[in-house]
Order: C-alpha cells, then sequence, then structure tokens
C-alpha cells in the first residue's frame, strides 16, 4: 500500500462529513487535504484510543520528530511519507502542524476548560490551525479568507463539541465551559452520569446558538473572489450546520445519543453547496 493509498483509507475508514467534501476537489488538491485529514487523525487516535498516558506522550512525541523529517525528506510513517511533497506544494508552515498535535496534547493535560477562552486555545490548535492550511491547499487571492478559515476551524469544532457531549464524558472529558455549568445550573457530575435537565437542554441552546454565530462570522469573511476555490469548506459548513439543527430539532439529546446525518444526506448537502458556490 502506497502512502497515499494509506491515507485514502484512512479518512475513508472514519465516515467523516469531512470526507463527502473533499470529493469534488481537482486530484492534486484531494490528495493534499486527504493526507492533512490522515495526519490530523493519526495524531487524534492517539490521544483517543491509548489508554496509557505515558505511552500516549510518547507517540506524541514521536510524531513530532515525523513532522521534522517531513521537512527533512525523510519520515517513516505513510501519513507523513505522503506530506513530504504536500508542504512543500501548498506551503505548509512546519509550526502548523506541531500545533496541531500540541492540540491534541492538551487533551492528556486537562479533561475541563474554566471558560470559553480558555477553550479557545484548544479550538484553535485542533480545528483553525487545520483550516488555515486546507486554506493553502485550496487556493486564494485575498488574505481576509484566512480569517475565514479561522472562525469557520473554530465553528466546525465547537460543532464537534457539541455532538459528542455524551460520548466524551464516557472518557471523562467535559469540553463544556466550567463557567457556563455554572451559569445554567448544570453540574458536572450530571453529564459524566448522563442526565438530562431542563437547565441542560438551556445549556446545549447557548452552545448551538455560539456555534451558530461563528458560522455565520465565518461566512461574513469570506471574500468573493476566493468563494470558488473555498467551496470545500462551504460544504463542511454546510454539512456541519445541517448537524447543529438536527440536534437542536431533534431536543439535543446529546448525552444519550450521538446525531449524524445519513450519508445519502451528506452527499446532497456537499453537491448542492458545490454547484450554487
Amino acid at each position: 500500500m502506497s502512502p497515499d493509498e494509506y491515507c485514502q483509507e484512512k479518512a475513508a475508514k472514519s465516515g467523516s462529513s469531512f470526507y463527502y467534501s473533499f470529493m469534488f476537489l481537482p486530484p492534486d488538491k484531494r490528495r493534499a487535504i486527504t493526507a492533512l485529514y490522515a495526519f490530523c487523525r493519526e495524531v487524534d487516535d492517539v490521544v483517543d484510543e491509548c489508554s496509557d498516558e505515558n505511552a500516549a506522550r510518547i507517540t506524541l512525541a514521536w510524531w513530532r520528530v515525523q513532522v521534522a523529517a517531513i521537512y527533512e525528506g525523510q519520515p517513516q510513517h505513510p501519513v507523513a511519507l505522503a506530506l513530504v511533497s504536500i508542504v512543500k506544494q501548498f506551503n505548509f508552515p512546519q509550526e502548523h502542524l506541531l500545533e496541531i498535535i500540541d492540540g491534541m496534547e492538551m487533551d492528556l493535560q486537562k479533561n475541563q476548560y474554566a471558560d470559553f477562552k480558555a477553550m479557545q486555545l484548544y479550538c484553535y490548535r485542533v480545528a483553525s490551525v487545520v483550516g488555515l492550511l486546507a486554506a493553502e491547499i485550496f487556493g486564494y487571492t485575498d488574505r481576509k479568507t484566512l480569517k475565514y478559515a479561522h472562525d469557520l476551524g473554530i465553528a466546525l469544532q465547537l460543532t464537534n463539541i457539541i455532538r459528542d457531549v455524551g460520548e466524551d464524558a464516557r472518557r471523562g472529558r467535559i469540553y463544556i465551559p466550567q463557567d457556563e455549568l455554572a451559569k445554567f445550573g448544570v453540574h458536572t457530575n450530571d453529564i459524566l452520569d448522563g442526565k438530562e435537565t431542563e437547565n441542560f437542554h438551556k445549556l446545549m441552546q447557548f452552545q448551538i446558538d455560539r456555534a451558530q454565530n461563528y458560522y455565520q462570522q465565518a461566512l461574513s469573511q469570506l471574500p468573493e473572489v476566493d468563494r470558488k476555490a473555498q467551496r470545500t469548506g462551504l460544504i463542511m459548513a454546510a454539512i456541519y450546520r445541517a448537524t447543529l439543527e438536527e440536534i437542536a430539532s431533534s431536543g439535543c439529546h446529546v448525552l444519550k445519543e450521538r446525531v449524524s446525518l445519513t450519508p445519502v444526506r451528506k452527499l446532497w448537502l456537499a453537491w448542492m453547496t458545490w454547484i450554487k458556490n
């Protein structure tokens, strides 16, 4: 299996909404974004699938060495090998790949955030940085597009957090800021125990409203000149916003279930967004 085939299989197996947004890209850009996504999945899986925290830290440290090797042209891992030509072609800053690893490592350092400002750093590292790299792949002429990519990354990560509240709680993690839990009268144990209350539903609606505001803010900052080039990001936004709407309309039962759109609906949203933009 070639490095590119490995990345393709990693992306396809994830079942992520991101995969549907890659389908309409030309081959070179599809190859690049697939490799970037595979890199994110690899380092994320280190934290999510490794039960030994020390082993996870060692593995992330190994990935930092792999990032350095990517820029020296001699990495070992298939994903790193796939990225060698891509970081040159699309001018990826090395520190951006390292920041993604920093974000994943934050999951080993803490399982709660005091306030939204603290959580924003996490969202920036694991999502906005990815958005900035993706913008380089898709192409842009106006640097305001980078602001759009930054804010869209925050919006997408907030959606992930909302969708995965129950799943994260079962891993002992709560990404909803502690001061907001207190504001809505929701106790940490309520979430860890999967206890839904009226206050919890109000808290989740607050989270959904903020995520939607980030989508609106991001989309309002995308220059018209770069709209066509950035259609892949617009597809991501359409699918994730539809997921948010599904969560809200179904009663915000995210402690008990993980809301996901069907593959057919994702494909339809992707196609409609592509042809409209």
